[in-house]
């Protein structure tokens, strides 16, 4: 996987589309003049913590002593999961915020942007070649950076696109997503074949 291929992987999950709807229900309770240092500050505190999974990945996977192959396998199933999720949204709210509370890395930095399945999504980078750390590093400040700026414009983005071309492109991202979640688990299985048929 080259740097783009893996930094439309990252954008794709982290779904920035998605949120729009989420981050602008949150921040229309809070005060104009604080919205967008919160915003930043939230976005700030994802790209920390996406960087520290990107780097630590490697070392609790070592730590657990897992191959290479099972990491593979789970994080398709783990993309396609979430990818059903984007193409058959489920009724709810996802946060509890009270009206006027302003949100602390709990809920707009975590879950929303830096979610489990961007997170497995790093460790499975940082897993798959550990020596091209400064591409993968890349590849999530791209992301990162268009998701920014995608979230920081939310207003205009939600007056452009409308509430039906938000979920038509939310859904359009799922299914790319599908396509990526469906080929990291047969590369996943592949890989686990060849490495059976050695050892036999």
């Amino acid at each position: 996987m080259d740097i783009f291929s893996a930094a439309v992987m990252l954008f794709l999950i982290m779904d920035p589309l998605g949120n729009l709807p989420i981050f602008a229900s949150i921040l229309r309770h809070i005060e104009p003049k604080k919205r967008r240092r919160v915003l930043i500050r939230e976005l700030i505190f994802a790209l920390i913590i996406m960087l520290l999974f990107l780097y630590a990945g490697e070392a609790i996977l070592n730590f657990l002593n897992l191959r290479s192959e099972s990491v593979s396998i789970a994080g398709g199933i783990i993309l396609f999961l979430i990818a059903i999720r984007m193409i058959f949204p489920q009724p709810g709210g996802v946060v509890g915020l009270a009206a006027g509370e302003e949100p602390f890395i709990v809920p707009m930095a975590i879950p929303l942007m830096a979610g489990p399945s961007i997170l497995a999504a790093l460790i499975l980078l940082a897993h798959t070649d550990s020596t091209r750390m400064m591409d993968w590093t890349l590849a999530l400040l791209g992301a990162w950076g268009a998701s920014a700026v995608i979230l920081l414009f939310y207003k205009g983005f939600t007056k452009l696109l409308g509430d039906k071309g938000l979920t038509a492109v939310e859904r359009l991202m799922g299914m790319v997503l599908v396509m990526i979640s469906v080929q990291m688990f047969l590369d996943g299985i592949a890989n686990y074949m060849a490495h059976t048929g050695q050892a036999n």
